[in-house]
């Protein structure tokens, strides 16, 4: 169970989310917990919300965590949701310098939660909310079964990344319309005739057999969807023959992948900005002198690089201090940029101070896409050492590829882009008249997982009750790959149309 804060944890909380405030940070009230190691695996384990539905992937993540913790592999110091009031986990056996360094990086997060423009749609009830699901799931396994509801929840889960991720930033037309406004009308056409005559030249028989051809034909003509589709779950939801619980389940599924969508969109931005006011409070305001070391030992293994991949922190912080020293020094605008003289940039300081003011600004309009795109700079990349890198089958290592600025920062940006996950959308859901759901992949050069791709069209021939097709790329030719509830098959696009 979790314990309250103890006296002296407590007004460790009021000192330093006073220091925050006084910096400018504006977060929700934070509400904190504290559990041991087993407890606080349990809560990672349900994404930090205890309440979520049942689900064995929550086990597994579970037995994972624990087993990690117990080999002295990872340690869980910290979580934070985005809630009001905002829910932070702390772990008993931190030291005094971990709950303060902890707490320090909670108000970074809670201000980022409150104040990015990512997060203005999101539930800021949503534990609630959480809450209502799991009663909502529980209640469908008492009556139709938990095995059954179970697999339902694998096959929505399998295409939880197949949502618009813009799409709660974008106005978009209802394309939904009343059956008045359904546009021009096809109506046969009828000879002249006198009025005593026109029974006799335009039969009614023949009209009304010509309007159910002109009908029948303009529903061929009719592309649906309008246009590509890129949120597959909604196109599912709502027009896939479900029962009425499969389709809740559904929609529970998409609306948490819609919920934690931001948090993956900003994930260096974010901790990048937290790691950054954790290290500042604490450097200015907050340390003991007894305390250094062990803080300085934490936030270092904090920064740590990560094995075969970039670590967010580290990024995210290095890039929020460039920025600030960047627009404090004046290295912006057309007179840096047109200057080529090494040893003046080296020196180039106008005494603007404006780096505060920027990181503030910065922190509200951006993600991580746009953050990289905007910030990230050569001088950056040569400083820090960025570098691409690809496996060599040949020697079994990994190798570095480019050290080039341009390259290094669009390998950044492909990475980013949709998570860098196939960008998939819905382009017919009435293939050839007979009810068939086509997908389109946008391909880029990478080729997608093809036993992925497989077990994710027999989800969706699940959901969608008759057969789907994928245009894809294999082998960098056109091909369509197709499951129809009981066998793959892969054609060219030619074979398939």
């Amino acid at each position: 169970m979790p314990h309250e804060l103890s006296p002296e944890l407590r007004g460790l909380q009021v000192q330093i989310e006073g220091w925050a405030r006084e910096y400018g940070l504006d977060f929700f009230e934070i509400v904190y917990e504290v559990l041991d190691w087993e407890e606080i695996n349990e809560v990672a384990a349900y994404g930090g919300y205890p309440v979520r539905y049942p689900h064995w992937r929550h086990g597994m993540q579970y037995t994972e965590l624990s087993r990690s913790y117990a080999y002295g592999l990872s340690k869980i110091y910290e979580m934070v949701i985005n809630n009001d009031p905002t829910y932070a986990y702390l772990l008993a056996a931190n030291h005094v310098v971990d709950q303060k360094l902890v707490m320090a990086h909670v108000c970074g997060h809670g201000d980022f939660f409150k104040n990015n423009f990512s997060f203005a749609h999101t539930n800021r009830k949503m534990i609630d909310e959480m809450a209502n699901h799991a009663a909502r799931v529980r209640r469908y396994m008492e009556v139709h079964g938990e095995d059954e509801v179970e697999r339902l929840l694998d096959r929505c889960l399998s295409i939880d990344n197949l949502i618009d991720y813009n799409a709660p930033h974008i106005k978009r037309h209802d394309h939904r319309r009343a059956e008045d406004e359904d546009g021009p009308r096809r109506v046969p056409k009828k000879l002249r005739a006198k009025a005593y005559m026109d029974e006799y030249i335009n039969p009614r028989e023949a009209l009304e057999a010509e309007q159910e051809r002109l009908e029948e034909q303009q529903r061929r003509d009719e592309h649906f969807p309008p246009r590509p589709e890129k949120d597959v779950m909604l196109f599912l939801l709502q027009h896939a023959p479900l029962r009425n619980w499969e389709r809740d389940v559904l929609g529970i599924v998409r609306e948490e992948a819609y919920y934690f969508a931001p948090q993956g969109r900003t994930k260096i931005m974010n901790e990048g900005w937290a790691s950054y006011w954790h290290s500042t409070i604490m450097t200015t305001r907050a340390l003991a002198p007894s305390e250094v070391i062990d803080y300085a030992d934490h936030h270092s293994g904090t920064m740590a690089p990560y094995p075969g991949s970039l670590n967010p922190y580290k990024l995210g912080l290095e890039l929020w201090r460039d920025i600030e020293e960047r627009w404090n020094k004046g290295r912006y605008g057309p007179a840096w940029e047109a200057c080529d003289s090494y040893d003046e940039r080296e020196h180039w300081d106008t005494g603007e101070m404006k780096g505060r003011a920027k990181i503030f600004e910065v922190r509200r309009h951006y993600n991580d896409l746009t953050f990289l795109d905007e910030f990230l700079t050569a001088d950056f990349v040569r400083k820090h050492g960025l570098f691409t890198y690809e496996y060599n089958p040949m020697t079994g290592q990994y190798i570095i590829t480019d050290r080039d600025f341009k390259a290094v920062k669009e390998k950044l940006l492909f990475m980013l882009t949709n998570f860098g996950q196939p960008w998939i959308e819905v382009v017919d859901g009435n293939f050839l008249n007979r009810g068939e759901l086509v997908l389109s992949h946008r391909y880029e050069g990478v080729p997608l997982k093809l036993d992925y791709a497989r077990e994710t069209l027999e989800n969706i021939q699940y959901l969608w009750r008759r057969p789907v097709h994928l245009e894809t790329y294999i082998d960098d030719e056109p091909k369509v790959m197709s499951y129809n509830g009981s066998e793959h098959r892969v054609e060219s696009r030619a074979e398939a149309a």
